[in-house]
């Protein structure tokens, strides 16, 4: 019949269908006795979530070996997998950067922070202009903007000062004690100066605040600045993820490195505010530039056991960098100063050009196996080893081959696909949701509502908000171990979403009950104790909060770039990464509102973690697998059940391998010739 000879046409036979092109990333048909699975790992009784794949098969040719498609099975087992000496360089310097990108990252705690100021020759217990909440971390991190004159300012930052300098050349000893707030007039007269000094709490006599006066109704410029450098991390994610996908993650760590110093080190010789924030957009392209490939090339030079630990240390060395800055402002004592040295280390990098090579994993997956080759053959050379050692004949393999033309993918083939593109959103709102609502939970634990002395220093806030990203750094290394990927950020997401309810719901309970006591004693109670236990309240839901969305943000990034195959991982890095930076960019904007919408902002996000929750159950789980080369292989991590199925239980959807062609059309083809004449599909006679 046609339906029969056209299946034998496509190589099919009776039976079959065909396999669907690779290009357009659908799910190819078949059964488990068809094929292996890549690397081994998979298997019916092996609890993984990779289903077997099929015989691969591209439209206009063969596809390559499987062996060589096979990188974690049989490439990177001949170079000697972590165990080689040249792969440990490797990884090495892709963790000394981490450093220098955890400076970047937090220097607007310094650069910005919003100092007390005061008019110019009112001299010692004048009344303070304005002064700044708590501190700041990152590029979205808590600010509290100076209110404009005819705006009264937020009671809680007022109190006693500690020793500030003065960043104007005025009297460098302690700052003048702050009075009650004034009121409007006071406020609308004290803007009126034409000079301040200033008290700056970082440890330098001068930043960007008191270099151009942004105070009063200057102070929206504050904020502007800060999210120029957010806009441009998410833009850089966005363009050079797609970039390094196709020219490859070498030429966009190099282009990146060499911009950041030109764009780095120019910010630092800004003339105004104008020049500084435009330059800092641009420096923050490049420094996602670096960030993204970083990544990148530290998940794929490493073997499935390794990836997470890896990708930690490197969390780790950034929250280094932030425990650090607070030193350097105090040494460098001016902000120019400070912004070189935050950039000058990245001249070191340059050495990359010669030191570190292109992805192998990227160049085969995109089948450039001339370069490979030459590659393997380099990387066999540093470590030393013996070419004769190719056991599973990667090499005969490799030079049949080289002809073969280089195949490129673009991240938008990911729309195509029927299971990829889901994970990938789903991640995008879960990056988007733990990075967005951590501003919540510090603003709760640091703003104006919670008044707490130790709370109202500078470095109190900055050091507390390090100590929770590396308790939380840990704490995903326990968890990670013990419940995988998908358990952990499912049990991280859970608490955030327990501690944003419980802050939302139990304080506002806490407070209506004092409110309306029902007897003199309740009166009582209630008058000396709703405050401090509301307080109390809100600190402990404010650290539970922040630790669980600080590792829900870097596991949604870590997760992310694991299930995303390796031709198009750099794009879908880049837009977890730009989804989480539109999580953080909700800070200053909310800030320049003057905290208007601060609460309905709250409740978005406290709802979005109750739908990742649900969302989470749908995302495969990856700890022991080989990373996806192809975009077929992406599509083949499906979803298993969250706990492990009891032996001997029956599965109550059928397998992969057991769904045959189960179609009407089918069937009648292939029963065609033993049906009576007349008979339909379905065995029945026309009317």
């Amino acid at each position: 019949m046609a339906i029969d000879r056209r299946r034998e046409a496509a190589g099919g036979g009776p039976g079959r269908l065909p396999p669907a092109a690779e290009e357009n990333g659908a799910l190819p048909p078949g059964d488990a006795a068809a094929s292996a699975p890549l690397g081994g790992r998979a298997g019916p009784g092996s609890g993984g979530d990779i289903q077997p794949l099929p015989a691969p098969h591209a439209a206009g040719g063969p596809h390559p070996s499987l062996l060589l498609l096979d990188y974690d099975g049989s490439v990177l087992p001949f170079l000697g997998g972590l165990g080689g000496g040249y792969q440990k360089t490797l990884v090495l310097l892709t963790w000394i950067p981490a450093l220098f990108i955890g400076f970047s990252q937090f220097s607007d705690s310094f650069l910005l922070d919003q100092p007390n100021f005061w008019c110019r020759g009112a001299g010692k217990g004048a009344e303070s202009a304005g002064v700044t909440a708590t501190g700041r971390w990152g590029g979205g991190d808590l600010a509290n903007g100076t209110s404009p004159p005819t705006t009264l300012f937020p009671t809680a930052a007022w109190g006693t000062a500690g020793p500030l300098s003065n960043g104007s050349g005025a009297d460098g000893g302690e700052a003048p004690p702050l009075p009650s707030p004034p009121d409007k007039g006071d406020n609308a007269s004290n803007c009126d100066c034409h000079a301040w000094d200033y008290g700056i709490r970082t440890g330098l006599v001068q930043n960007v605040v008191s270099k151009w006066d942004l105070v009063c109704d200057n102070a929206w410029k504050v904020h502007v600045a800060k999210f120029s450098l957010l806009v441009g991390l998410i833009f850089g994610y966005l363009i050079t993820g797609c970039i390094a996908d196709w020219f490859g993650r070498r030429p966009v760590l190099l282009f990146s490195i060499i911009f950041i110093l030109i764009f780095g080190l120019t910010v630092a010789l800004s003339v105004n505010v104008t020049m500084f924030s435009t330059l800092r957009f641009f420096e923050g392209f490049c420094l996602a530039g670096v960030t993204l490939t970083l990544y990148a090339l530290r998940i794929e030079l490493c073997p499935p056991g390794k990836r997470f630990m890896i990708t930690m240390v490197a969390s780790l060395v950034a929250t280094a960098g932030q425990f650090l800055m607070p030193g350097l402002a105090a040494l460098c004592r001016d902000w120019q100063v400070l912004q070189a040295l935050i950039i000058c280390p990245f001249l070191l990098m340059l050495l990359y050009w010669s030191i570190f090579p292109e992805s192998l994993r990227w160049l085969m997956a995109t089948h450039q196996f001339e370069s490979a080759k030459k590659l393997i053959l380099h990387f066999t050379q540093k470590n030393h080893m013996n070419p004769e050692s190719d056991i599973k004949g990667v090499m005969p393999e490799l030079e049949k081959e080289l002809s073969r033309r280089p195949r490129k993918v673009c991240i938008v083939k990911v729309v195509g696909t029927r299971n990829l593109w889901k994970n990938i959103v789903v991640l995008c709102v879960n990056s988007l949701t733990g990075f967005g609502i951590h501003h919540c939970f510090a603003r709760s634990m640091m703003g104006h509502e919670v008044k707490v002395p130790l709370l109202e220093d500078f470095y109190a806030d900055y050091y507390a908000a390090a100590g929770i990203a590396l308790a939380s750094c840990l704490a995903m290394c326990l968890a990670v171990r013990v419940l995988g990927r998908r358990g952990g950020l499912l049990l991280f997401m859970i608490l955030t979403a327990l501690a944003s309810l419980l802050q939302l719901g139990l304080l506002n309970l806490i407070g209506k009950y004092s409110q309306h006591p029902d007897s003199e004693l309740q009166l009582k109670l209630a008058v000396g104790m709703s405050d401090k236990v509301k307080d109390k309240f809100s600190i402990t839901f404010s650290i539970v909060g922040m630790f669980a969305s600080h590792a829900v943000g870097s596991l949604s990034v870590f997760f992310c770039a694991e299930i995303t195959p390796t031709v198009i991982r750099c794009g879908g890095l880049g837009l977890v990464l730009a989804s989480a930076g539109f999580g953080m960019l909700t800070a200053p904007i909310i800030e320049l509102h003057n905290q208007k919408g601060y609460f309905l902002h709250h409740v978005i996000f406290a709802c979005c973690t109750l739908i990742c929750i649900i969302c989470l159950l749908l995302l495969p789980e990856s700890r022991g697998q080989s990373l996806p080369e192809s975009i077929p292989d992406g599509e083949h991590y499906t979803r298993q059940p969250l706990l492990p199925p009891r032996r001997g239980e029956q599965p109550l959807l059928p397998t992969h391998a057991e769904l045959k062609d189960y179609s009407g059309l089918h069937d009648a083809a292939a029963a065609g010739d033993g049906l009576p004449d007349g008979a339909t599909a379905n065995g029945g006679r026309p009317m």
